[in-house]
């Protein structure tokens, strides 16, 4: 059943956006160095889970940098871990990895109605924001290339739902948490980072998603 999910490109009152942005300052703080947060509307746990690559079946109580602790003792092997939980109408997907800025991941998991959107930063500071409507994929961006957009030739192109969103060095992840608020209604909270969450250990992206470059494609 397709969601009837309103649609907004316009940006908030300014004060409101400062003191979202503001409320978010967690995000740009030096841990932790790399996450990927998603937010799904119009689906399960369970679905989400199976969008990811993970066994819905088989899970365990983990915490953020606990499942970050089990990653890096696992450095050179396909070891994925992901967090999820439900907020309101919404569930929330944490990993200390990257199959939710893939976005095939995207597609599968805003499949038949639903809506999907992800940050994702390194450890090698690099971004991306992405949205995801019913199965399609409607824009990805690297925040960190809006900032000198201005002086690039061509242009970086911007989706609509960002269209007027100014991105700045120093608060790139809170402005990319106030976008993710703005446009799915949830907000994301810090706490979520020390509280133990269903944990499912993810299948490598080679078996995910195959050989097909156009898994990695918009």
């Amino acid at each position: 059943m397709k969601r009837d999910v309103p649609r907004t490109a316009e940006r908030p009152d300014p004060a409101q956006w400062e003191k979202l942005v503001t409320r978010y300052a967690w995000a740009d703080a030096d841990e932790p160095t790399a996450f990927t947060f998603s937010v799904v509307a119009g689906t399960s746990e369970d679905e989400v889970i199976r969008a990811f690559g993970g066994d819905p079946g088989a899970p365990r109580q983990m915490t953020f940098d606990e499942a970050a602790d089990e990653q890096a003792a696992h450095l050179y092997k396909d070891h994925h871990l992901l967090g999820v939980m439900t907020a309101g109408h919404h569930v929330i997907a944490i990993e200390p990895g990257f199959h939710g800025c893939i976005p095939e991941v995207a597609r599968r998991a805003s499949a038949d109605g639903g809506e999907f959107f992800s940050v994702y930063k390194s450890v090698n500071a690099r971004y991306q924001v992405m949205h995801a409507l019913d199965g399609s994929v409607d824009g990805l961006f690297d925040p960190f290339e809006l900032e000198d957009a201005a002086w690039m030739d061509p242009q970086p192109d911007v989706p609509a739902w960002a269209e007027g969103i100014d991105f700045h060095m120093e608060t790139l992840c809170a402005e990319s948490f106030a976008l993710m608020e703005h446009t799915m209604g949830v907000a994301i909270h810090p706490d979520w980072l020390a509280t133990p969450l269903r944990t499912v250990l993810l299948t490598s992206v080679s078996e995910l998603l195959g050989q097909s470059e156009a898994a990695w494609l918009p």
